[in-house]
């Protein structure tokens, strides 16, 4: 656009030399400038409001038409077309390996009363006894007719006794929502699931907390919203963990036991398949902690972690295992056993005369201590000492259920040379049968550490290499021949090509000694022994079976058909195949749980 100067030089000049006024050309050049805008303003204006208009017409025009099609078609609810995100307040499920539900969710009510509201506060009472026979009548006509204004009566309550305190009829008697824990396989696992229990509460709503087991261990991980539905998923087997558990059950009362506990691992990524303690309770309904007594003999005690024993022989296959590493012998070299093995005023025997000499297999094979604490003489203190560290017997195990940071291995104040050989078959140092389980993996997975873990692992998890393959190899024939040729002769399973070793340990007194006829028996297993996927371990608390005329205590009489039962029935469904024609089974049978 060219603007018309307000003051063009040539009128100007011309105006000038007429004698007329300059500033009169400024002003119409302004005036006729503001004529020109006020004409462009008014086009601008005039096709806005063309095209507003035009838009208004089409928006009624759009109004009209969905209002007229509405009001021709038939009513219906109109419905999201996306969900939201929902806010999940819920504690998540807990499952096993393959998805199945261990631990999950009930909606429930609570009962309180508010005495005021009550009509008639002494029927009340009694009819709140009618329902719940634990409840104490006397003190619930106290708190109804006192001064309370409102009284806890149960933080629970199932709906068949909601509908029966609702016929009671009295107004002062309340309902709130509540949410608990369930676990619907009742004992199953129980000392893995641990339990949960209601942290602050009020009348319309309680937290629900773990109190123990993985429930304790996991809290914030299954109490976060951020969690969603996604459930924590365990290595347990459901199937695998019921079977173990009836087997040892059945087991433990066929061979008089005080106690029991079994471990199944996968040699490869440390999950454990199966942890049984027995005696063992329903996380439905958790008892009480014991405040006096022995906290082994509470059905709350978890054997497999927090019971940290003497095993005994089991620990022999440890002591070769090194000795073959180190490149001091091998399998084939002769050791003497003469005896007894003396250390000042201590002297080390075997369970009996096995000859003056025999070859490192045989030390295994037949279970001498004098033959172990020799070969324990040529690795040293230093260095055996080193070995059961890496091995993670000298810490708790990692396993993760808070329980298990109280399993801590008992070590010798002052490891001398007398507890090198007494550590190297099984005496002098304690540990819980989940370290044994750990232990005897390396030896099986050719060599490396694995740490046991409770939660499902893809793939193989090998943490630092312990000893070579070739040892471990090694060591895996010794453990073959221990059960086709050895103490352990009952834990043959056809098929399966089980590998093991004995333990029998005199159980130790509280106040120091040994019971003279208490033993704790040990069997760990490997299976298959030529490719090993599973370790098995079965510990007995002072069992015992008369058979052949006598008493017999040791773990070739007790523990061992036990695993060899167990692994019998756990194969399967591992989905191991038998290499062989299947066989009859050892005989132990379930009689009743």
């Amino acid at each position: 656009m060219i603007r018309i100067p307000l003051r063009p030089l040539a009128r100007i000049l011309k105006a000038r030399d007429m004698g007329e006024n300059p500033d009169a050309i400024e002003n119409e050049n302004i005036r006729r400038r503001h004529v020109e805008m006020e004409d462009r303003a008014r086009t601008r204006a005039e096709g806005r409001i063309l095209v507003l208009g035009a838009f208004f017409i089409c928006a009624f025009t759009l109004v009209g038409g969905r209002m007229g099609m509405l009001a021709t078609s038939m009513a219906a609810e109109p419905l999201a077309s996306a969900t939201g995100t929902t806010i999940v307040s819920q504690r998540v499920d807990i499952v096993d390996r393959k998805g199945r539900i261990l631990a999950t969710n009930f909606d429930t009510h609570s009962l309180y009363a508010q005495p005021p509201l009550m009509v008639d506060p002494v029927a009340a009472a009694k009819g709140l006894v009618a329902v719940f026979p634990d409840l104490d009548e006397a003190r619930l006509i106290k708190d109804f007719t006192g001064k309370r204004k409102f009284v806890w009566v149960k933080k629970r309550i199932s709906p068949e006794q909601k509908q029966m305190v609702h016929d009671i009829g009295d107004p002062g008697l309340l309902f709130g929502p509540r949410e608990m824990r369930l676990y619907p396989n009742g004992r199953l696992a129980a000392h893995i699931m641990g339990g949960a229990s209601f942290g602050k509460e009020g009348v319309h709503a309680a937290e629900v907390i773990g109190v123990a087991g993985v429930e304790k261990q996991f809290d914030g991980y299954l109490r976060d919203p951020a969690n969603g539905d996604k459930p924590l998923q365990l290595s347990l087997d459901l199937t695998v963990q019921a079977a173990t558990e009836r087997v040892l059950f059945g087991g433990m009362k066929l061979m008089n036991a005080k106690g029991a506990t079994a471990v199944v691992m996968n040699v490869h990524t440390g999950e454990v398949l199966a942890s049984v303690s027995l005696p063992d309770f329903d996380p439905n309904d958790r008892p009480r902690a014991p405040t006096e007594g022995d906290p082994s003999d509470s059905p709350l005690f978890n054997r497999a972690v927090q019971g940290v024993y003497e095993l005994g022989s089991v620990f022999k296959i440890f002591t070769a295992a090194q000795a073959l590493d180190l490149g001091l012998v091998n399998p084939e070299t002769i050791i003497n056993i003469r005896g007894p093995l003396r250390w000042g005023k201590f002297s080390i025997k075997d369970y009996k005369y096995y000859g003056p000499e025999l070859s490192v297999t045989e030390i295994i094979v037949k279970s001498s201590n004098i033959g172990t604490a020799r070969l324990a003489l040529q690795i040293g203190t230093k260095r055996q000492k080193a070995f059961m560290n890496d091995m993670g017997m000298l810490d708790p195990t990692p396993f993760e259920i808070v329980e298990a940071a109280g399993g801590k291995p008992l070590l010798p104040k002052n490891w001398s040379e007398l507890s090198t050989m007494t550590i190297s078959y099984g005496h002098g140092l304690s540990t819980s049968p989940m370290h044994l389980a750990a232990g005897y993996s390396a030896i099986a997975n050719g060599g490396h550490y694995v740490s046991p873990t409770i939660l499902k692992q893809n793939g193989p998890q090998y943490g630092p290499r312990l000893m070579s393959a070739q040892a471990a190899a090694q060591a895996r024939v010794m453990l073959r021949k221990v059960v086709t040729e050895g103490t352990a002769s009952f834990g043959e399973v056809p098929g399966y090509h089980v590998g093991g070793k004995t333990g029998s340990a005199d159980k130790p007194k509280p106040r120091g000694g040994y019971y003279d006829n208490k033993v704790i028996s040990t069997f760990a297993a490997i299976f298959p022994a030529h490719d090993p996927k599973y370790v098995v371990v079965v510990t007995l608390d002072e069992a015992s079976v008369f058979t052949y005329g006598e008493e017999r205590r040791t773990a070739g009489w007790t523990a061992v058909p036990v695993a060899a039962e167990m692994i019998t029935r756990i194969a399967p469904l591992l989905g191991l195949r038998p290499s062989g024609a299947p066989q009859g089974s050892s005989g132990i049978v379930l009689t009743s749980q």
